[in-house]
């Protein structure tokens, strides 16, 4: 991609992003994704209807008359956005290619954080940690991030989603909220990592898949790739018995996945890239800020 089409669609996702992330999601993502806790502000004397839990015995003391301490809400976050960058992210035949959808989600989500005053990092992973970018604020940033995410190359093209949660872990020393942003589409069992992450951290999964990794068509004799081993299968795709091992196959995979979320008390959402992604991050936005 040359300098300038690489320009042109930072500009583009910027104000598509940038928009949603202003005029729909502030409010939502705000009550969803709360502050570390409440941090101590000063002291004051003491006004009926005050906690007596809250009385600064030493101050008290002091001025002989009681007085309590006033906290507030700490809400500086670091949001951490984990970003699936295999081989199977460069598919897409029902809609736009899974990356791209990807990008303006992870972009959405960056654009969120910092109008919340959050700082934004990202670490991108395929069966290797491919790239980490440490936390930080500003708009520059974020798109120095939405580049990144456009034009990045991988050196690899597995997936390993239990190796980028360890490495997540063992990098970031204080609690972080964190989107894991993936087709989920790996053969290692991630359950223990994410259990071990989701205790640390704060983790939202957020699945981007094509409904033709979900169904065959009925097309006859195809050639088909594996985009992250890049071996090649001709597949009658005509055989209702294949079509429907294929259909049961996904369907195992997503219950497989569903479960490993549930056990973990992972929230989660599972988007289409050619459906509205807006409708789906809202509602995991919402079931978030009402527990």
């Amino acid at each position: 991609m040359d300098a300038n089409e690489l320009l042109k669609k930072i500009r583009k996702i910027e104000i598509k992003t940038k928009g949603l992330s202003q005029n729909i999601f502030a409010g939502e993502y705000h009550s969803a994704f709360k502050g570390r806790g409440m941090t101590f502000s000063e002291v004051r004397e003491y006004q009926y209807g005050d906690d007596i839990r809250d009385i600064d015995w030493n101050v008290t003391a002091r001025h002989n008359r009681p007085y309590v301490k006033v906290y507030e809400e700490e809400r500086e976050m670091t949001v951490m956005l984990l970003v699936d960058v295999s081989g199977s992210r460069n598919f897409g035949a029902m809609g736009e290619q899974k990356r791209l959808m990807i990008a303006e989600i992870a972009a959405t989500l960056a654009f969120s954080a910092i109008q919340n005053n959050d700082k934004i990092g990202m670490i991108f992973f395929s069966d290797h940690v491919e790239k980490f970018i440490p936390p930080k604020k500003g708009r520059r940033h974020i798109l120095f991030l939405i580049r990144e995410l456009l034009d990045f190359t991988p050196e690899h093209t597995g997936t390993d989603i239990s190796l980028a949660l360890r490495y997540m872990t063992d990098a970031l020393k204080k609690r972080c909220t964190t989107f894991l942003i993936s087709d989920f589409i790996d053969s290692g069992d991630y359950y223990r990592a994410l259990s071990i992450a989701n205790n640390k951290h704060d983790v939202t999964a957020i699945q981007v898949y094509d409904r033709r990794d979900a169904q065959l068509p009925d097309v006859g004799l195809m050639r088909v790739q594996d985009l992250e081993t890049g071996a090649l299968r001709w597949v009658n795709t005509t055989s209702g018995r294949v079509r429907k091992a294929f259909n049961k196959w996904w369907y195992e995979r997503q219950q497989v996945m569903t479960d490993r979320f549930n056990r973990c008390g992972v929230d989660y959402a599972s988007i289409a890239t050619d459906e509205d992604y807006v409708k789906s991050l809202m509602g995991l936005f919402k079931k978030r800020g009402v527990r």
